[in-house]
């Protein structure tokens, strides 16, 4: 078996030449020398150690010996700085923040203030106004109320002035108003008397509704007489109520007397002359007095017996 013949040797390649170094002459190598960091001695005593670290921790600079105290004011500088270009930055974010603030903080001073000033004796009840009595006797309604003086204004105990006002039968509704500082508003609707009920202790002076107002020994002259089956308390009664006070003012002064059996059959009786009209139900009672009066114009009370206005589209005249 032959040998492979061997492959040829690769080419030569010539590499260029290195410069030599400079020759460096002794100046050179004392320069060098004193330019490199200073040898820290290996030895354990107290001072030694920190000075050595202290001085390979520093950077040194050719011919000045930087110190802690010099970093720390760099450093102090630097964060000065920083903090003034931020500063530059959001001075208009700080102030639209200090306008908020500001606002806010008007505002909560201002309701606590108002707060504690509405709560505090420098706004108490001095006075006590009562408005629209006409019956009612005013001074008795003030001093059945001067318990509320001297509270202040929102603490105003209102189920004590329930309390005091529901012993005047008169009173329908009524409403407080606080008029700061000092004073306080009672506001009254009073009931309005609709007849009076005959009974053994005399006449009964009652509204709409059939509350007892008054009770008086002689008749009184303003009111007509009811007489109404089943009492203040039937159906009855509430529609002679209605009835009466749907009335026209010139017609109610009228009227002497209403009767009543059913909700149906309200009959008034008109003055001194005796005329009856029949009224009949509630029903259309605005519209049935506006007849009325158009007939009593036409024919007066004096020549009729009695008007009919159940039926307001077919009037009766006899």
């Amino acid at each position: 078996m032959r040998r492979p013949t061997p492959l040829p040797a690769p080419p030569r390649v010539e590499r260029p030449k290195q410069p030599e170094p400079p020759a460096i002459e002794p100046e050179q190598v004392e320069v060098e020398a004193e330019a490199t960091a200073p040898i820290i001695p290996l030895t354990t005593g107290g001072d030694a150690a920190p000075a050595a670290r202290d001085a390979a921790a520093a950077p040194a600079e050719p011919g000045e010996h930087v110190r802690w105290r010099d970093v720390w004011r760099a450093s102090r500088a630097r964060r000065r700085a920083l903090r003034a270009e931020v500063r530059r930055f959001t001075a208009r974010q700080r102030r639209r923040r200090i306008v908020w603030l500001s606002a806010l903080g008007a505002v909560v001073l201002f309701v606590a203030g108002s707060f504690g000033a509405a709560y505090s004796p420098l706004f108490a009840v001095r006075e006590i106004r009562v408005v629209g009595t006409s019956a009612l006797d005013e001074a008795q309604v003030v001093a059945a109320l001067k318990g509320q003086l001297g509270t202040p204004l929102p603490l105003v105990d209102e189920a004590a002035v329930k309390a005091a006002l529901v012993r005047f039968p008169l009173v329908e509704t009524y409403t407080l108003q606080a008029q700061p500082p000092h004073e306080l508003v009672v506001r009254i609707v009073e009931r309005t008397p609709v007849g009076a009920v005959k009974s053994s202790a005399g006449y009964t002076v009652v509204d709409a509704a059939g509350v007892a107002l008054s009770t008086a020994s002689a008749k009184p002259k303003s009111l007509p007489v009811l007489s109404i089956d089943g009492g203040t308390s039937s159906e009855a009664f509430r529609s002679a109520g209605q009835v009466i006070r749907s009335l026209p003012e010139a017609i109610r002064a009228k009227v002497t007397a209403v009767s009543a059996t059913t909700p149906d059959d309200v009959t008034l009786t008109l003055g001194a002359t005796g005329t009856k009209v029949v009224w009949g139900s509630a029903d259309e009672s605005a519209r049935k007095g506006v007849v009325l009066q158009t007939l009593m114009k036409a024919k007066p009370p004096s020549k009729v017996s009695s008007y009919d206005v159940s039926s307001p589209d077919a009037v009766l005249v006899r």
